[in-house]
């Protein structure tokens, strides 16, 4: 079963040929409309909190933050290149930044083997969902649901209320501790990261066949892709990068508890929607899903700054993810206009 739906709206060459310049930039608006509101924005909090947002401290708070949320939103938009959502993004990192800890402070395990196992079960759970959703054909928002609600309760089992302290080595503290060129080394992961599944979404037939089945299951099947292999693939790749992001909060909380995680699901899949809405409009796209991350830490921190309250965050992201709906819902119905 589908959740979601893909195909893209840039404009081609065809499409530009013979306009003129004007035109030609009408029609890029909607393309690149939410890059030039993060560039508006990171001007006009720079004119208006001069001393402090134009700073390499405002840089690094804002990049330490929102890491961890862009390593989720990417993970969340693999499934959605297939047309598939996945909710465990927000449940499974809390279980797995409890278990890097205990793993080292309760039974002792060296934390790259801590590491690696946690990889592994990500991993695993990823798999999981992607027997439900291609073989038990439940739909994936139910089937990710119903994982993620397990999940958490066993962090919640785990941990039996508790938090989970001790004392850590500094190799595994080095993971989100550490300072390359001034910044904090969490945000070269998600550079990495982003490069890689660039490359490989645009540029390799995996890619483009994630990107047919999410337009068209039925289509690829009869195109001899093999839909089935692939899709519990991509959620094998969102558990494996779900669980690389709980190492990464493990590492900056230096704690483990079941309250903290879940608050990070809605901005990932906030980052992931509004990433259809730009660079590739109707389509999920990476530079898009870092684009909608982007615009999401550039407004927070801003508004934060001018002094608003901590319910500011929750509300400027659930609207955000509405208006993101909304205007995806508005691309594939212009899309299928444009087709007729």
């Amino acid at each position: 079963m589908q959740s979601l739906e893909s195909g893209a709206l840039e404009p081609t060459k065809a499409d530009l040929k013979g306009l003129s310049f004007g035109r030609r930039v009408v029609r890029f608006l909607p393309v690149y409309g939410l890059v030039i509101l993060t560039a508006f924005l990171i001007v006009l909090f720079s004119i208006l909190l001069p001393n402090t947002f134009p700073t390499m401290l405002n840089l690094r708070a804002i990049v330490s933050d929102k890491a961890i949320i862009a390593l989720l939103s990417l993970g969340a938009m693999i499934p959605m290149a297939a047309g598939r959502i996945d909710l465990t993004v927000g449940y499974g990192i809390v279980l797995w930044h409890i278990l890097a800890i205990s793993l080292q402070t309760i039974y002792g395990l060296p934390w790259p083997l801590t590491v690696a196992i946690v990889l592994m079960l990500g991993a695993l759970s990823g798999f999981l969902n992607g027997l439900l959703v291609e073989v038990a054909k439940i739909d994936s928002f139910i089937a990710t649901l119903g994982t993620g609600t397990v999940l958490y309760a066993l962090a919640l089992w785990h941990t039996g209320g508790r938090q989970m302290v001790g004392v850590l080595p500094e190799g595994f503290l080095s993971i989100n501790g550490t300072f390359v060129g001034g910044l904090p080394i969490t945000g070269f992961y998600v550079l990495a990261i982003t490069i890689t599944m660039w490359v490989i979404l645009e540029y390799t037939p995996i890619g483009r066949y994630l990107y047919a089945i999410g337009a068209n299951q039925r289509a690829a099947q009869l195109n001899g892709i093999p839909t089935r292999k692939y899709v519990i693939g991509a959620f094998l790749c969102s558990g494996t990068i779900t669980a690389l992001a709980g190492v990464i909060l493990a590492s900056k909380l230096r704690i483990g508890q079941a309250s903290v995680g879940l608050e990070f699901l809605l901005p990932a899949l906030v980052g992931a929607f509004l990433g259809s809405t730009t660079i590739k409009p109707g389509r999920v796209n990476v530079w898009g899903t870092i684009v909608g991350v982007a615009i999401l830490a550039v407004g927070i921190s801003g508004i934060q700054q001018f002094g608003g309250s901590f319910w500011v965050e929750p509300l400027f992201n659930g609207v955000t993810l509405l208006i993101a709906i909304g205007i995806a819902g508005y691309a594939q119905r212009r899309k299928g206009a444009e087709k007729r």
